[in-house]
Formats: C-alpha cells, sequence, structure tokens
C-alpha cells in the first residue's frame, strides 16, 4: 500500500486563499517617502507587504534650491525658482495610478494616504476604482462636496489650524510654489512648527523631523479641484484615521470632511477610528500598522 500523502486539495486550498492585500502609501506635502519608513518597517515584520511612493519632484528627484543650502541665502531663498512649480495633481495620480496597477497583479491594493495626500488618493480613485480594494485617509484631505485643501482652509472649522501660524518663504506668486524654510534660526518659527506637525515630540525628534522635509511644494496642488467622483472614488470602501491631537488638520476640519464624504455617499460611509496622535502621527507606529492591519483584514 502506498502511504504517500496526497497533497492535492492542501495545495489547491492554499492557492484559493485571498491573497494579502499590498500598501500604497502617500506622503503628504512637502514630505517623501521616507515619512513612512517607521510604518513600512512595522508592517514588514508583520510579513505584511507595502510600498511607500515618492511623488514627482520629492524624494529622489526633489530640488533643494542652492540657497536652502548652509550659509543659507534667505534672500534668494524668496526668489530661486523650482522645477516643482510644474509639477501637477494630475502627475502624481498618473504616478501613484502606475503603482497600483502593478501592485494589483499581486493581489488587493489598499490606497494610503497622508495630510494633503488625500487629495491624491482621490485623484487615483477617480482614475482606476476598480483596482482599489480600500482607501485609507490618515488625517489626511479628502475633497468631496468642497474641491480642495485650499476651499476647506477657509471653512470655520479650518480657521484654527496652525498652518496659518507657520510663515511660508514670501516668493512671488508666479514662481507657482509654496516653500518653507524648514532649516530655519528662527526659535519662534520652530516652536510654531514643533507645535503643528509634532506637538508631543521632543525637540530632538522635531529636528530631526524638520530635516527630512523638502522646502518646496507646487502651488497648484493645494488649490486643484481633487473631488471624489461618486460613482467611482465612492464606490470603494474606506477608513478615516482621525487624530485627535491634530493641530494641522484640526479635528473638527476632519470631521468635516468625513461628514461631507458620507453625504456624497450615503451607501457608503467612512469607517473611522480616532487615535490621540499629532498630524505626523503616532509616535509608536505600531499603532497606525494595528489599524492598517485590520484594514486588511476587511479586504480578506
Amino acid at each position: 500500500m502506498d502511504d504517500t500523502t496526497d497533497t492535492t486539495d492542501t495545495i489547491h486550498a492554499t492557492d484559493t486563499r485571498p491573497a494579502a492585500p499590498t500598501f500604497v502609501l502617500v506622503h503628504g506635502s512637502g514630505s517623501n517617502s521616507y515619512a513612512w519608513n517607521p510604518v513600512l518597517s512595522e508592517l514588514s515584520l508583520r510579513g505584511m507587504r507595502a510600498v511607500a511612493v515618492d511623488l514627482p519632484g520629492h524624494g529622489p528627484g526633489a530640488y533643494l534650491p542652492p540657497s536652502y543650502q548652509a550659509p543659507q541665502d534667505l534672500e534668494r531663498l524668496r526668489t530661486e525658482p523650482s522645477p516643482i512649480s510644474k509639477v501637477t495633481l494630475a502627475d502624481f495620480s498618473d504616478h501613484v495610478t502606475g503603482v497600483v496597477r502593478r501592485a494589483h497583479r499581486l493581489g488587493p491594493v489598499v490606497l494610503v494616504g497622508q495630510s494633503l495626500g488625500g487629495a491624491t488618493l482621490n485623484a487615483v480613485a477617480n482614475q482606476v476604482p476598480e483596482l482599489i480594494s480600500h482607501l485609507v485617509y490618515v488625517s489626511a484631505f479628502c475633497p468631496a462636496k468642497r474641491s480642495s485643501m485650499a476651499e476647506f482652509l477657509a471653512t470655520p472649522e479650518g480657521a484654527s489650524s496652525a498652518i496659518f501660524q507657520m510663515a511660508a518663504v514670501q516668493t512671488p506668486p508666479e514662481l507657482g510654489i509654496t516653500r518653507v524654510n524648514w532649516r530655519s534660526n528662527d526659535p519662534a518659527f520652530f516652536r510654531i512648527a514643533k507645535e503643528a506637525l509634532a506637538a508631543d515630540y521632543s525637540d530632538d525628534e522635531v529636528r530631526t523631523l524638520l530635516n527630512i522635509l523638502e522646502p518646496d511644494e507646487s502651488a497648484a496642488i493645494g488649490v486643484t479641484d481633487a473631488r471624489g467622483l461618486p460613482e467611482k472614488w465612492g464606490r470603494i470602501p474606506r477608513t478615516y484615521l482621525r487624530f485627535t491631537e491634530d493641530r494641522t488638520i484640526p479635528p473638527a476640519l476632519q470631521d468635516l470632511m468625513i461628514k461631507e464624504a458620507d453625504e456624497l455617499t450615503p451607501g457608503n460611509r467612512f469607517r473611522v477610528r480616532s487615535l490621540p496622535a499629532p498630524h505626523i502621527g503616532p509616535r509608536d507606529p505600531g499603532l497606525l500598522a494595528d489599524e492598517l492591519e485590520r484594514v486588511a483584514r476587511l479586504c480578506g
């Protein structure tokens, strides 16, 4: 009698299990993929697949003006042009869509965005809703009835945003950029930046953060219509990770975005989770990884 175990059924069962999702992580304004590194590492150590994207003009493709280097030339910093001025939300969307297409070959895709990265999530979801299993907004802008980040910041709920206290470099409008001197040696700027981004982090941690941020962003991104279309974006399940200590996108403004999105697609409302975190997220990346792991189970 042949006692060899027949593994056909076992192999068949393994092959038909739903594939684990791939997380595609999108950064916010003036940032890059490195901002996701702690969460990326945590997800990897849990055996989960994730990729952090550098948007066009960011990361290795970023332009750091010579006047931004030490010693700084503050007068020149006000007028020095940047190639990122030509970058549009469509460029962001096309780039991330390409990543989503590749990731989708491996199985479901969960698209995650932080801060202004939410505008890119909307644009990608409008473009390829059939390739995205879940959207996750990490204290991110989510235009639905209103069109853009700028329109949200003009609301009463946005009036308390610390972004209005954090003075940008006064560049001429024709440069088409917003520029922040993260390397400023002004103690007042440091205090405001810490309050806006990472109030409960140590000063040393905030200095490290400021040194990985990029000074320039295309001015077009914050004013471009990024509304999610109900028939496309609106059919994808979505989660909002609401940061209760966020001073840049205050909780009241996050709640307004959630409310308006739910009104636009009442049959597909946000799944909302609240975390006690400032704008850049909780100090423990495991807390974000926990939430993303919960989303992964929803996709199973």
